[in-house]
């Protein structure tokens, strides 16, 4: 063999070396693996890549399409790629772009979790639980690691580019938790030192309005909450905080108490401003008429807003003159504009009484000109009530007539036994008082006063026949004429049972008027007195027969018993006619020889002298053969 065969085989045995040393030393690809590969061709479904293989790879071209459908790659780009199949029927390799991605997004989001480190992702969609992410691969956000607080309205992050930590990751199930709150936390921690060490009461501070509720705004401070009540947003009206702020509005606030301990903070909007009732007394006076908004209503009135911080209170008794109303909304509606005029300004409590009535005409006052005390008018019933009858005298204007002013009757207790609803009658005007808005009217002073005219017909003293009306435990009552009642109490009936057990209901006695009762409109009678009289009347008239004259002064005795013979101060003197026992035929009287104390017997007459002074029979003329008085010596 020539030298020359020796090298071209020793060079032939080099390259087959060679070439075997490289095939050794190639890396082998396999399915899972993410290679990168170049762009060789862009077909009509397929991009070909070459990723050094004996056979081409292809990519779907779905996988180069962006957002909008365009496909972003060119000829010679490099891309990465997974092996899905290293052979197909067509004797290609089946490449995956998208693959390739997400398994590199899961290394990375492997490597965030066991490092602790945050990812980025979009915020996709709501579902069951919490929210779905797009961090390169789909990841669960539960609701309650959205935000440090429960969040009602999940739908108002869906588009919002955020940070989060991975708080569960399972590469086999394809599983990734996120959470946002973790992040939150710490860096609220961080915040909260800061801002703890700057807060001082009376400071004025900003903040971001976090939540709202029915009784106020939630601020974030910086790293610590705030609770701005509603009280102290406005000096005016606020009904909702929603009025005034949106979640994430951006405010200053005044920090009115701070308890560093329990990490609680009061805020105040409206103590940044000047509180407008320090200068309500140069601007508002009684009786000032003035115009506001209406802007609330309650059962007993209307608030209106005469300016910024200072409300007024239109009572529903100060809205009409007239009207009866039941709520305030049957006269003005929220957001009216009315003008009242201040009836009361009470500045320690911050209250102002408006009067909408007063601006008008009292048609109390022309109510009492029209219709003077004594009048009378005619009127419709419009209402029956058991204390009386209301007539509607006037629009709006009722009078009333009080059961006590409807009959001089005194058992009359119901007026609906006489009136009814739309009876027209007539009544005399009694009183009207503008100031309390009452018309007081009356129908039995249409006509004279029966008790009034029984006692100037029959006054006290007079003696009349009465009707019994009814046998009671402390009497009888009568029935006198028109409509009077008259009572006879036990004491003034007969003495004599038999007389009283003759007293029956509906029987007619003799009676003596004792007295009137004008406040019971009681006439009180006495049968006993007609036969006291009576025995009173028969003993005056039997002294006057059986004396011819009358003695009527104790000088008169004295004097004649001293004519009779009586010498010193304690003598006696004879019988009067009369002091004996009356004759049975005659009725003279019998002389006795017993001596008659003269004094004693004054005395003992004068207490029964009632029309007429006490009189004192004369006595009678003595025989002649009667001894004159002894005489003491």
């Amino acid at each position: 063999m020539s030298d020359k065969q020796v090298n071209e085989q020793e060079a032939t045995m080099e390259d087959f070396e060679a070439l075997v040393e490289g095939y050794l030393n190639q890396d082998f690809h396999k399915e899972g693996d993410v290679v990168t590969g170049v762009v060789t061709e862009i077909g009509r479904e397929f991009v070909m890549v070459d990723i050094g293989f004996k056979a081409e790879g292809q990519v779907s071209k779905i996988d180069f399409a962006d957002i909008h459908g365009a496909i972003n790659v060119q000829v010679g780009d490099q891309v990465e790629v997974y092996i899905e199949s290293l052979e197909n029927e067509d004797g290609l390799i089946d490449l995956s772009k998208d693959k390739a991605e997400k398994l590199k997004v899961w290394n990375v989001v492997e490597h965030a979790f066991d490092n602790g480190e945050a990812v980025e992702g979009t915020i996709v969609g709501k579902v069951k639980g919490g929210l779905t992410v797009d961090i390169g691969v789909k990841a669960f956000l539960p609701g309650s690691q959205v935000d440090l607080r429960p969040v009602k309205n999940l739908e108002a992050f869906i588009g919002k580019v955020m940070k989060f930590k991975v708080i569960k990751f399972n590469r086999r199930r394809g599983n990734i938790v996120l959470s946002r709150r973790v992040l939150l936390e710490k860096q609220r921690e961080k915040l909260r030192t800061e801002t703890i060490g700057k807060l001082v009461e009376q400071a004025v501070v900003e903040g971001i309005v976090k939540n709202i509720t029915e009784y106020g705004c939630f601020i974030d401070l910086g790293g610590i909450d705030g609770l701005l009540h509603i009280t102290d947003m406005s000096w005016g009206r606020v009904n909702h905080p929603s009025e005034m702020f949106n979640v994430g509005d951006e405010i200053k606030v005044m920090v009115l108490k701070f308890d560093k301990e329990r990490e609680r903070v009061s805020l105040g909007l409206k103590q940044i401003t000047e509180d407008p009732w320090r200068r309500v007394s140069e601007k508002f006076r009684v009786s000032q008429r003035v115009k506001g908004r209406v802007v609330s209503l309650a059962d007993y009135g209307a608030f209106i807003e005469l300016e910024d911080g200072i409300e007024g209170l239109v009572h529903i008794s100060e809205m009409s003159w007239t009207r009866r109303i039941k709520h305030p909304s049957k006269m003005v509606s929220i957001g009216d504009e009315v003008e009242a005029m201040i009836i009361d300004i009470d500045i320690e409590n911050k209250k102002i009484s408006l009067g909408m009535k007063q601006v008008e005409e009292n048609p109390w006052e022309a109510l009492k000109k029209k219709y003077p005390t004594g009048s009378r008018l005619k009127a419709k019933v419009k209402n029956v009530t058991n204390f009386g009858i209301f007539l509607g005298v006037e629009e709006g204007i009722d009078g009333l007539v009080h059961v006590s002013d409807l009959s001089w009757n005194p058992r009359f207790k119901n007026p609906s036994d006489l009136y009814k609803v739309g009876d027209e009658v007539e009544a005399v005007v009694l009183q009207i008082d503008p100031g309390k808005e009452k018309f007081t009217l009356g129908i039995k002073q249409l006509v004279p006063d029966p008790f009034e005219q029984h006692r100037k017909r029959f006054p006290t003293g007079s003696i009349i026949d009465v009707k019994v009306g009814k046998v009671s435990d402390f009497g009888v009552v009568v029935e006198l004429e028109d409509e009077v009642q008259g009572v006879i109490l036990n004491a003034e009936l007969p003495r004599d049972k038999a007389e009283r057990d003759a007293i029956t209901e509906g029987g007619t006695v003799q009676a003596k008027i004792l007295e009137y009762i004008y406040q019971d409109r009681k006439v009180m009678l006495s049968i006993r007195k007609l036969s006291e009289d009576e025995e009173r009347k028969a003993t005056q008239d039997f002294a006057k027969r059986s004396s011819p004259q009358r003695i009527t002064k104790l000088g008169d005795l004295l004097r004649e018993a001293m004519d009779r013979g009586v010498v010193s101060g304690d003598a006696t003197l004879p019988p009067l006619a009369g002091d004996g026992e009356a004759g049975a035929e005659g009725g003279e009287a019998v002389a006795t020889d017993e001596p008659v104390d003269v004094a004693a017997e004054v005395s003992a007459e004068a207490p029964a002298e009632e029309a007429a002074p006490a009189v004192v029979d004369a006595p009678a003329e003595a025989p002649a053969s009667e001894p004159e008085a002894p005489v003491e010596g």
